[in-house]
């Protein structure tokens, strides 16, 4: 592993699937959702998929388009999801202050959160979003609405399990008919925070070493907790969120982000990625390789098990009832109500994809005058690529 921080020119586009159809571990040696991962990212926008062959309309020229593989790991499918979930979340802003709260771990916690991550990462989503709520109905007697990301990586790929939360400024009392506000600039104590998420996790995660002591020997997870109890945990809110537009913004970032993503990789040469990263100490860029198997370890680690929703909603924002709810705050606040649907026929995927990203995914990229349209339909290999056998990723 090296690190430096000179520039490095990419020579082409290098992707995910080039790294792990060469250098990822082999699918036996794999848990079912990291090979499930692989065999994603690998296959997504490839024959293997399947697809549509477009020809223009104009120039006549033909192009295969293959399918994705939407699988919520992959930074190809990432973008246009997005998108549309931070559009979803357009009329669920409230005209307040947001915070943005992060809940870290402490090292000693990181065995147990590997051993059993399902378990562990649920208690996690219990414990951040209760302190939230309790030190919210103490300290300001009010209940807030809020959304809690999962995020499991560093910007070098090590796994650090934690929270970040977009949380209102303030929110309904106990008699839901008044709005209380928190100070603009300030919501709530980050070390009162800390206390209780601590006390809380750890209670939980000792309740659930007791009832499953077959993932970790109870002796060892013991000792992990009281090394994490002696410790003081790091809890932060980061400056207010000020409008709606930013909120999205925010959201958009944190809901959707994978470990890393396309326009971080910069090369792979000799058996080694070069990659990029923020080194937070010093607050500058700087270029890191790594091995490629070392890199595809690293990247597998944040392979999220199967099922477990990693974007949550808490408060004014929980499913139950939430519409009423919001409907109450905007009228206690004085806003306008947002439009309600319509029936109108949902739009294409191609205007969908124009809206969001501003490009005209079929306007023809050789003649840029013509329109493409589908002539035919590329059916599935019938035999994936070996991945082992397919030759490495090279510049031109």
């Amino acid at each position: 592993m090296a690190c430096h921080a000179g520039p490095v020119v990419r020579a082409a586009r290098l992707e995910l699937a080039d790294v792990l159809r060469g250098h990822a571990p082999p699918l036996v040696s794999l848990t079912p959702d990291r090979a499930r991962v692989v065999r994603a990212l690998i296959a997504c926008r490839t024959a293997e998929l399947g697809g549509h062959l477009q020809r223009c309309e104009q120039c006549g020229r033909e192009r295969p388009r293959y399918n994705s593989c939407r699988n919520r790991h992959c930074p190809k499918c990432q973008s246009l999801r997005a998108g549309l979930w931070v559009e979803a979340r357009r009329a669920e802003c409230l005209p307040v202050h947001y915070f943005h709260v992060v809940f870290t771990l402490p090292e000693s916690l990181r065995p147990l959160f590997l051993a059993a991550p399902c378990c562990a990462q649920g208690l996690l989503f219990a414990a951040g979003a209760e302190t939230l709520l309790d030190v919210c109905r103490t300290r300001l007697g009010a209940t807030p609405g809020f959304s809690v990301v999962l995020h499991t990586w560093t910007q070098t790929l090590l796994y650090h399990p934690h929270l970040h939360c977009i949380v209102t400024g303030g929110g309904l009392n106990r008699n839901r008919d008044a709005w209380i506000r928190s100070r603009p600039s300030f919501f709530l104590p980050v070390r009162l925070l800390s206390q209780v998420f601590r006390g809380k996790l750890l209670e939980k995660l000792s309740r659930a070493c007791q009832a499953e002591p077959s993932r970790i020997p109870l002796p060892a997870s013991r000792a992990l907790l009281r090394q994490a109890a002696r410790r003081a945990w790091v809890v932060y809110c980061k400056p207010p969120l000020a409008g709606p537009e930013q909120v999205l913004r925010y959201l958009g970032r944190y809901t959707h982000r994978i470990a890393i993503g396309t326009e971080r990789l910069l090369a792979l040469r000799d058996g080694q990625v070069s990659f990029r990263y923020k080194d937070r100490r010093k607050n500058r860029r700087r270029v890191m390789r790594l091995p490629a198997e070392e890199f595809s370890r690293r990247f597998l680690l944040h392979a999220l098990p199967r099922g477990l929703v990693r974007v949550r909603h808490y408060g004014l924002l929980a499913n139950a009832d939430k519409t009423r709810r919001l409907a109450l705050c905007r009228s206690l606040l004085g806003a306008p109500q947002p439009p309600r649907p319509t029936r109108e026929p949902r739009p294409s995927w191609s205007e969908t994809y124009r809206r969001l990203v501003g490009q005209d995914p079929l306007l023809c990229p050789f003649c840029r005058v013509g329109r493409l349209v589908v002539v035919a339909e590329i059916p599935r290999s019938l035999a994936p690529p070996d991945r082992r056998n397919a030759p490495p990723w090279r510049p031109p």
